[in-house]
């Protein structure tokens, strides 16, 4: 005759904490995510994680290159729309400014986590008589308070539409 070394419930349990023990190792692994920066429009709404992120402050070799990369998220955007900003409390208190195809719109960073900016911000040419820019690559960028260096970049591609 066979005597069973576990009951059904023994093994049931044994194997819950088996998957649990393994999530929790899963889970340890993994980095803690990066703020996020999103941009709203009328009810539509992206948002992304840096391109670049250091907790102590990217390089000055690595800056313009962040500053350069292609946007991962797009919106579309007509010249009356409102394009609001927002960041995760964290990027807001380190302070944040916004950077429009890689010239910085604004001296002083702002502490909040939301704003909102006319559509027709974005898609000025700068020059009188030049053809009107189709789109333009808004960036986010947190700054150290402390330190001024830049923590993360947030990029995002505005399409103007009719």
């Amino acid at each position: 005759m066979t005597v069973a070394l576990f009951s059904g419930q023994a093994r049931r349990t044994t194997a819950a904490l088996a998957v649990a023990s393994a999530g929790l190792l899963l889970l340890s692994a993994c980095d803690k995510p990066t703020p996020r920066a999103t941009v709203t429009v009328g009810s539509d709404s992206v948002n992304t994680e840096a391109a670049c992120y250091g907790e102590k402050g990217l390089s000055e070799k690595e800056a313009p290159g962040c500053l350069n990369k292609k946007p991962t998220q797009t919106i579309k955007v007509a010249a009356e729309d409102k394009v609001r900003l927002g960041v995760d409390p964290e990027i807001a208190e380190n302070g944040w400014t916004i950077f429009i195809n890689g010239q910085p719109a604004e001296q002083e960073p702002f502490k909040k986590t939301y704003r909102s900016i006319p559509g027709s911000a974005f898609f000025n040419s700068g020059q009188q008589g030049a053809p009107a820019v189709k789109e333009a690559t808004v960036s986010v960028v947190e700054t150290n308070a402390t330190t001024k260096k830049l923590v993360g970049v947030y990029s995002f591609k505005l399409e103007k539409s009719s």
